[in-house]
Formats: structure tokens, C-alpha cells, sequence
């Protein structure tokens, strides 16, 4: 069965990561097919969910590095943020702003409100290089769908 990442709904999606141990989202992320479909579902709605800012001028790249790949290494999804607008480059090749590196379960309760930054970065679940005060705006950047609609 094909799943379209475009028809999951968000607010769906982050009540359900919410709700799942922590063991069974491993598992689910330890599936090459089940991870792929996931982490371009996130990055290909993160457009939508963009709380852009038209004054701003500069482009800022956010790379996220999400570890432990089925095989071994990293995903890479580049967020290049200017101004009102954001795309996502799936193994982008521009200079980061700052790189964002976590492992698989820990990006989900990051990106669905289910973790904050702040206390992930404290407790080493979430390692940051580059520009740390830019780092701590990231995730007001974005709308994150609450879990109840």
C-alpha cells in the first residue's frame, strides 16, 4: 500500500508520535522505506508550516543530519530560510548557518513539539554546530500543528 506524505495530517502525525514508545519509533525508522517516507513527508511540509519574515534579508541554511541511517551514515536535509519563503534540499551542498545532528526518534519529538531544543541540546540528544543563539530560533520559525487539531 502507498502512503502519500502530502495526505497525512499533521496534527494527526504529531498526536501519534506522541503517543508511540519510544521503542516502536526506532523500529519504524530503523525501515529504509518507513524513514524515507517519513523524513521527506517532514521536510516536504515544512514549507507550509514556515512563519517567514519579508523584512529579512540574508538566506540562513539549517542543515539537519539525522543519524543511523539503515546502512550506516546520516540523512542530510538542508532548510534555506529567506525572507517569506523555504525550500528543502535533500543532500544540499551549501555552507550551513548551523548543522543540527540527532538520532532518528529524537528529530521526530523535536519537530512535532514533542521535545524541546533547549533541554535536547542540555541532555546531548541534540548536537548543534555553528551559530547557537540562531539555533534557539529555529523551531519558533515554524508552525508546529497541535496534536488535537
Amino acid at each position: 500500500m502507498e502512503i502519500d506524505p502530502a495526505a497525512v495530517d499533521p496534527s494527526a502525525f504529531v498526536k501519534a508520535i506522541g503517543e508511540t514508545p519510544d521503542d516502536q519509533l526506532a523500529a519504524g525508522m530503523a525501515n529504509p522505506e518507513a524513514r524515507a517516507l517519513v523524513l521527506d513527508g517532514i521536510f516536504g511540509q515544512m514549507a507550509e508550516h514556515f512563519r517567514g519574515d519579508p523584512a529579512a534579508a540574508a538566506e540562513d541554511v539549517v542543515e539537519w543530519q539525522i543519524k543511523d541511517r539503515p546502512g550506516g551514515g546520516v540523512d542530510r536535509y538542508q532548510v534555506v530560510m529567506s525572507g517569506a519563503t523555504c525550500r528543502v534540499e535533500k543532500d544540499g551542498d551549501r555552507a550551513p548557518r548551523v548543522t543540527l545532528r540527532m538520532k532518528p526518534v529524537d528529530f521526530l519529538k523535536l519537530v512535532t513539539g514533542n521535545a524541546a531544543g533547549p533541554m535536547m541540546f542540555m541532555t546531548g540528544k541534540l548536537k548543534i554546530d555553528g551559530d547557537l543563539m540562531f539555533a534557539a530560533t529555529i523551531q519558533s520559525r515554524f508552525r508546529i500543528p497541535a496534536a488535537d487539531g
